[in-house]
């Protein structure tokens, strides 16, 4: 038993290593681990934690290192160039929770987001509806993308190469200008339409919820019984089958029901670094920290830069482009608080708008 516990120890201090982290005395790691693992690998004081451990995270990790203890690093690279911080919500900002309406985001967290959007040009993308996503966060110094990126409001630039035909012009409360892009706004009748639809095709299926995204719905089957998904899946297929300008993508627990044109978070993020003026610019160094498939697209655009950082947020191995990663949103609380307190230090290289 000692031997077990000791290689047990052994793993969790390579894991806290490879993570960035100081690895904690052994009685202690094993006493947390009876109690605190519920919420998904933090602690109620916002600590990470082991979880789970095993080999092919350890060496996912080599793969993908954390952005904590690569921190220096990373920021050496971006020294003399404008940092822009893109972040997804759900899984990033806030927990996955069982109840999509209830995804709040702590104090902590909306003072790391505003600290560093007092340093650097900011931007939250999503795949929810860009009101509530700032519902959420309620930061005005934030860029807001929601909808997947269809739904985008930014910078009041006079000229870019996009439809102006999708960009109306918006003031914010303190009489701010901006621009907000929606270039799914010919879909818009037909989103209607399709969510009257869902409702009526599910509404025998226990367990599940309908979300409308304005641009987008998602059909959330967190609590849909294992055997009522297939009947689940077969009404969102049959309605599809209806309206060939929409396809079905997957996120965690959910079925996304898109508009089928070429727009993604990948182009959300190229548009608001444009209408930020760092277009084809080499003085530019983005940085997007997200956890589902859905922010692959804008890994992606930074790889094909070849520049700036994608962080993935995930506490298990999966296949992703990103550079490097980060356990949990307590982890990325705590890479943007040192993110803005490197900023505020260095204020040479910070927001330029």
């Amino acid at each position: 038993m000692d031997s077990l516990l000791k290689m047990g120890g052994c793993v969790a201090s390579r894991l806290y290593d490879a993570m960035g982290l100081k690895s904690r005395p052994q009685s202690e790691s094993m006493s947390k681990s009876k109690h605190d693992h519920a919420d998904g690998g933090y602690t109620t004081t916002g600590e990470p934690v082991a979880v789970a451990v095993d080999q092919s995270y350890i060496s996912w990790l080599r793969e993908r290192p954390s952005a904590l203890s690569s921190f220096n690093r990373m920021i050496n690279v971006a020294k003399g160039k404008q940092i822009v911080v893109f972040l997804d919500y759900d899984g990033t900002l806030s927990p996955i929770v069982s109840d999509p309406e209830c995804a709040f985001m702590s104090d902590q967290m909306r003072a790391a987001v505003r600290d560093v959007s007092n340093c650097f040009p900011t931007a939250i993308i999503s795949g929810r509806s860009r009101e509530k996503v700032y519902d959420f966060v309620k930061l005005d110094g934030v860029y807001y993308s929601g909808s997947h990126g269809m739904d985008t409001i930014g910078p009041a630039q006079k000229n870019n190469n996009y439809d102006k035909n999708y960009q109306k012009r918006s003031f914010d409360n303190e009489g701010r200008e901006f621009i907000v892009f929606q270039p799914a706004q010919d879909f818009l009748p037909a989103v209607k339409k399709m969510l009257t639809e869902v409702k009526e095709r599910t509404q025998n299926i226990p367990g599940v919820a309908i979300e409308d995204n304005r641009f987008c719905l998602s059909v959330h089957y967190r609590h849909v019984k294992d055997e009522d998904y297939g009947r689940l899946e077969e009404q969102v297929n049959l309605m599809l089958a209806d309206h060939a300008d929409f396809h079905l993508t997957r996120g965690k627990k959910v079925l996304e029901i898109r508009p089928s044109i070429k727009w993604n978070k990948g182009d959300a993020l190229k548009y608001l670094l444009e209408t930020l003026g760092f277009h084809d610019s080499g003085d530019v160094f983005p940085i997007y920290i997200g956890d589902d498939k859905t922010d692959e697209d804008a890994f992606k655009v930074l790889r094909e830069r070849g520049e700036g950082y994608p962080i993935i947020v995930s506490s298990a191995p999966r296949d992703t482009v990103a550079l490097y990663s980060l356990h949990n949103p307590s982890e990325v609380q705590l890479f943007l608080t040192r993110l803005s307190k490197w900023g505020s230090d260095n204020a040479a290289t910070t927001h330029r708008q």
